[in-house]
């Protein structure tokens, strides 16, 4: 492993004229499959995020659903939510007669029933992994790799830690055994610096363990740690990826340091291969960036860690949270400045290159642009770095970069819809968020605009 660090940001060059050839080709790839097949849903994505009322309902009629006796139970509800409307659109003023209605409630009852479960079904890729390995096989088949992450938020007993750890070994185990089958992907199977795992295995701090408080740190790290450490184990015993996803900010320092300071221990030095999540929304995530180049060039162990770039999905979250504490929000308020940082942090990772290895996450088709852009101006090639969306927001872009010989993967939730709900509704924000490239997409903006410099 190299010994030097890589600090100071890269000079500016002008890489406009690549970047934009880069999304143009990018975006006449995407599948027309999946641009037909998403139509109806982005148009009603379209219109919940044109009424802030409305998307309210809708996340609250989602989070009600498991619970919900039957389908008349689910229509009561979503009549409840919608008669709270001001001036509903057509569609959904007639939704709203039907659903009070007690000749078609029932029948409007399973329609939403069936809406709600399309709606995580776009996401969930399957209750089980036994259930998912198929997709995640179809997928591997078409040139993407995949992470799955299994669906749990954070725990409040003992007992539901456990079991999520239980979860994560036995996934391990299942995807290595399915993984046998798969046929053999150069691009997605090795890099410049050496092998890189079939499975890769997404999880949660506070999943772990129900110990994780501000008020006494060391607690939550000490439980965490002796589920995390068998996972390692576990991840090294099988030659497979295990990737440690970020929070929000209560959270944010144990896993970090919790981390960093497992990765320190002697009997990781030489693996497995494992990785942490970096959000930009967040203002330090530049000095984020510095504390982690530091410790991982001091420890020179001799699998990179993997970097995961994201924007972040707990925005509302952490802005909610700061307004009820007189705070200053910790997350960037203008989109624009968060989208400069992602290109900022996407330029040093590449930097980085071989210290890390660097995953864009991404569905913003500039930032993806500027990051393969950026990785060729530095010599790199399209197997020294990786390119990842989510399940059911990035389908298209998914097989777009298979096709233009770019390495990507899905990043593929994996539960039931109780144990998904939190996730979904992150997903379900992320995907109405009027500022959002998804909603841009949608309501049918220009290439040239989606790609303009922020």
């Amino acid at each position: 492993m190299p010994d030097t660090l890589v600090t100071a940001a890269a000079p500016p060059v002008d890489l406009e004229p690549q970047l934009l050839a880069l999304g143009r080709e990018l975006s006449e790839r995407r599948s027309p499959l999946h641009a037909a097949t998403r139509g109806a849903y982005d148009r009603a994505m379209a219109l919940a995020a044109s009424d802030p009322q409305l998307r309210a309902a809708l996340f609250r009629l989602v989070d009600v659903a498991p619970a919900c006796a039957g389908s008349a139970e689910l229509a009561e509800h979503l009549a409840a939510y919608l008669e709270e409307l001001d001036e509903p659109a057509p569609p959904v003023a007639l939704g709203t007669r039907a659903a009070t209605s007690p000749l078609a409630r029932r029948a409007t009852g399973r329609v939403a029933a069936t809406l709600v479960r399309s709606m995580a079904g776009r996401f969930i890729v399957g209750e089980s992994v036994a259930a998912a390995a198929p997709v995640l096989g179809r997928l591997w088949q078409r040139n993407t790799a995949v992470t799955v992450d299994l669906l749990g938020e954070a725990t409040v007993t003992p007992a539901e830690g456990e079991a999520y750890a239980r979860r994560c070994h036995e996934a391990l185990i299942s995807l290595t055994a399915a993984s046998k089958a798969w046929p053999e992907r150069p691009l997605l199977e090795r890099d410049g610096i050496g092998r890189l795992p079939r499975v890769n295995l997404s999880v949660k701090v506070t999943a772990l363990t129900p110990l994780t408080r501000a008020e006494a740190p060391d607690r939550g790290r000490l439980d965490a740690a002796r589920h995390l450490r068998a996972l390692l184990r576990r991840a090294k015993e099988l030659n497979a990826h295990l990737h440690v996803d970020m929070e929000s900010m209560a959270s944010r320092e144990l896993i970090l340091e919790l981390v960093l300071d497992l990765l320190d221990e002697p009997e990781f030095a030489d693996g497995p291969s494992t990785g942490l999540v970096l959000q930009a929304y967040l203002r330090d995530s530049e000095e984020l960036l510095d504390r982690i180049l530091e410790r991982t060039a001091a420890a020179q162990r001799a699998v990179p860690l993997t970097v995961r770039l994201v924007k972040g999905a707990y925005w509302d979250h952490e802005t909610i949270e700061a307004a009820q504490n007189g705070w200053t929000p910790p997350v960037w308020t203008d989109k624009a400045e968060s989208d400069r940082c992602f290109e900022r942090l996407t330029r040093r990772l590449l930097d980085a290159h071989p210290l890390v290895r660097t995953a864009i996450a991404s569905h913003n088709l500039r930032s993806v642009a500027h990051a393969v852009a950026y990785a060729r101006h530095v010599g790199l090639q399209p197997r020294d770095f990786e390119l990842q969306v989510l399940r059911g927001l990035g389908d298209d872009l998914q097989d777009a970069l298979a096709a233009a010989g770019l390495r990507g993967r899905t990043y593929c939730p994996v539960g039931d819809m109780v144990a998904g709900m939190a996730y979904l509704v992150r997903r379900l924000l992320e995907n109405t968020s009027n500022t959002s490239f998804l909603a841009s997409r949608a309501s049918g903006s220009d290439l040239e605009e989606l790609l303009r410099r922020p």
